[in-house]
């Protein structure tokens, strides 16, 4: 079979460029990076190193390269002819590349190809594939919108593989972490017969983008915050301190009660996937910087982002939640001078009041929880200081 894949960098290569090969695809990697697209047309084939002892090598052939800066026709063919596209460049890319995939739609339309595919935007965001449809629509006539909802799906996917910091000289090289998740939502495929190996299809997505939030995004970022706080550079650092060890524990114990409660998520399955998640942070194969995870603190705030939503969830349903509160408060403390965000909040912090600041960022009208993330913050500025 044959897929175009929109992104040629590590996730690109290392995660969905795995997995399709795996599945026997010949891939057409689309990407304005010369080098690589050069690279792949020149040798068809590259290496995946894993991040974790042995460091097991994975081949991958079969392949080759699009420059749609300079190929945009060969990249509207590619698509005439797919059996798959797939993406990993970036949610701001998206809307870059729709008119290309919405003139590949339309050749499949003016060629009478009617054989149904789909195409899965695995991306870092939450619907992420409707996203891209919106985008594609947008440069479709009423005749070729009709000839795609008819054709062609655009199932929401949820993607997770932690790629390291690091330098080759070969520029198709690539080293990922052992452990990767896809999860498509199949209701929304329009070739459901394709079923990719090691790919989960689901009839609901909801729950495994909120597992994968509320665990590895949460946790995540709560090694960083807590590792910054006890003064700690790269998380692989910081998490061998008890401390933040413990924290990030706690924090995963708090969002998995909720997880369960809510998705009905089996407990000890549940309690396994957690384990995995800690062991993929305590990889000391995988280098990232406390700077990296926890900068955009702001964001990281958010009403419905990884801290304040299970927190008003886990309220909501009279569960535990202090540790995610705790974590909350040495949030508020994160100052970075290379972080813009860090700069502003801690801007902010010292020019209004702390319980307008809290309001403002984190969009709480809960008084009694906005109250209890000031007192936490307090403690935790004046300990620190």
């Amino acid at each position: 079979m044959d897929a175009v894949h929109f992104g040629a960098g590590n996730i690109g290569r290392g995660f969905i460029g795995e997995t399709l090969a795996s599945n026997n695809f010949a891939i057409h990697f689309v990407d304005v990076n010369a080098t690589i697209i050069d690279a792949l047309n020149e040798r068809h084939e590259y290496d995946i190193e894993l991040a974790a002892p042995g460091q097991q090598q994975i081949h991958v052939e079969h392949v080759d390269g699009l420059n749609n800066q300079q190929q945009p026709q060969a990249v509207v063919q590619a698509i005439a002819q797919t059996d798959l596209v797939t993406t990993a460049i970036g949610p701001k890319i998206l809307p870059i590349i729709a008119d290309l995939i919405a003139q590949g739609i339309a050749a499949r339309q003016t060629a009478a190809n009617a054989q149904p595919i789909d195409i899965i935007a695995c991306e870092n965001m939450i619907g992420g594939s409707q996203f891209l449809k919106k985008e594609v629509y947008k440069h479709l006539d009423l005749q070729q919108q009709e000839f795609a909802e008819a054709h062609i799906g655009f199932p929401n996917a949820a993607v997770d593989r932690i790629v390291p910091i690091q330098h080759h000289e070969d520029p198709l090289a690539v080293s990922v972490e052992p452990f990767k998740e896809w999860v498509v939502d199949e209701s929304q495929m329009k070739n459901p017969q394709l079923h990719l190996q090691s790919v989960v299809y689901v009839p609901d997505l909801e729950p495994y983008i909120e597992r994968k939030l509320f665990s590895v995004n949460t946790g995540h970022a709560t090694v960083a915050y807590t590792g910054a706080y006890y003064g700690y550079q790269t998380i692989g650092e910081a998490i061998q301190n008890a401390k933040v060890l413990q924290q990030v524990q706690g924090a995963l114990k708090e969002t998995g009660a909720l997880l369960i409660a809510k998705w009905q998520f089996d407990p000890q399955a549940h309690q396994d996937y957690q384990r995995k998640i800690l062991s993929r942070f305590q990889n000391k194969y995988i280098s990232d910087d406390i700077l990296r995870v926890g900068r955009t603190p702001i964001r990281k705030l958010g009403f419905d982002e990884r801290f304040i939503r299970p927190i008003r969830e886990l309220k909501e349903r009279a569960l535990d939640y202090a540790v995610l509160l705790d974590t909350v408060g040495m949030i508020f403390t994160f100052d970075e001078p290379q972080d813009n965000e860090s700069v502003h909040l801690q801007e902010l912090l010292r020019t209004q009041s702390v319980p307008k600041v809290v309001q403002q960022i984190t969009g709480l009208d809960d008084n009694e929880l906005v109250n209890q993330i000031v007192t936490t913050y307090q403690q935790k500025r004046d300990a620190k200081a």
